[in-house]
């Protein structure tokens, strides 16, 4: 389920807070990158249980209406697509899903305010009245109004960002990627799927888990190296007044060139260009986008970037 980049992400705040913080064991910081990979993965499994945590909600107020003194003809005979929804039932009954929200108790329960907003964003939502009112009636509708949930109102509620921030600061920057492999995840199941249908594993292969902690260890072993490269190529610049942010992204950027053969080199730069934009300011993501690719071109005709397979050192 983590991509590339989110590791790249993740390893670059790690190594930031690691590097601000005096005498911090190089143990501790790999344990919160493991601890902060693991949170995005509670994230995700957050998300895919919302939408059973909103049904139940919304059954909740019908059984309140219905015992009201003086009912409407609506409240009595509610619409019960949403809580009837047949890929929430499907969530409902996913051994993986339950597995995990019960083993590491990812739910809802001390959010029920967040649940009541993000329920109200969406019944008052374009997306929700038109499944509502929607001729067909079918697993492909039920399913296809959940992704569009996803896209189109958690995402344009202007609260939600900010309260996933509160709960855990490991989730900064991951809604907009988790919502991705939820909708993802959602196309996948089908109206014959069952309870045993896998739900995305944490990381895609071994390939990706080594590439994590690779990353990580070789950046800070190889730091004094890829420090003096980088003063090399900045000789006009001081190198203590550029942002730590700047070297450590260029540091991860050298350490990925030539540490890892089976990347390609401009999978690299890119990956990184576009960090820079992210995690610091346009000028910086120009300045370093100068200094790696003079760097890039010395280091391949130096024999310093080896890359295992065809058109991986272009770039």
């Amino acid at each position: 389920m983590i991509s590339r980049r989110i590791i790249r992400t993740k390893v670059l705040q790690i190594m930031y807070a690691h590097v601000s913080s005096a005498d911090k064991p190089v143990s501790n910081s790999e344990s919160e990158l493991h601890f902060s990979i693991q949170k995005t993965y509670d994230l995700y499994h957050l998300l895919l249980a919302l939408p059973i945590e909103l049904a139940d909600y919304a059954d909740k107020i019908i059984e309140i209406r219905k015992q009201k003194n003086f009912p409407t003809q609506e409240e009595l005979n509610p619409n019960l697509r949403f809580v009837s929804n047949r890929l929430i039932l499907k969530l409902r009954n996913n051994n993986d899903l339950t597995t995990y929200v019960q083993k590491n108790k990812v739910n809802w329960v001390n959010n029920q305010e967040l649940v009541k907003k993000i329920y109200q964003s969406m019944v008052e939502s374009e997306v929700y009245q038109s499944y509502l009112a929607a001729e067909a009636d079918n697993f492909q509708v039920d399913r296809k109004f959940c992704e569009d949930f996803f896209a189109e109102v958690l995402l344009k509620s202007e609260f939600v960002f900010s309260e996933f921030e509160e709960q855990s600061i490991y989730w900064n920057d991951d809604l907009d990627f988790v919502v991705s492999m939820v909708i993802k995840t959602l196309k996948k199941f089908k109206e014959e799927s069952n309870i045993n249908d896998h739900l995305s594993s944490l990381y895609k292969d071994d390939e990706d888990k080594e590439f994590t902690v690779k990353l990580f260890r070789k950046t800070l072993s190889k730091s004094e190296e890829n420090r003096k490269t980088i003063e090399t190529y900045t000789k006009n610049w001081d190198v203590d007044r550029v942002a730590t942010m700047d070297i450590l992204i260029m540091e991860l950027a050298l350490t990925e060139l030539t540490e890892f053969p089976s990347v390609p080199v401009k999978v690299t730069l890119n990956e990184y260009i576009e960090l820079a934009k992210y995690y610091s300011t346009q000028r910086s993501s120009i300045f370093i986008n100068g200094v790696l690719d003079r760097i890039t071109k010395d280091f391949k005709e130096q024999g310093k970037i080896v890359k295992a397979g065809r058109g991986l050192l272009e770039g």
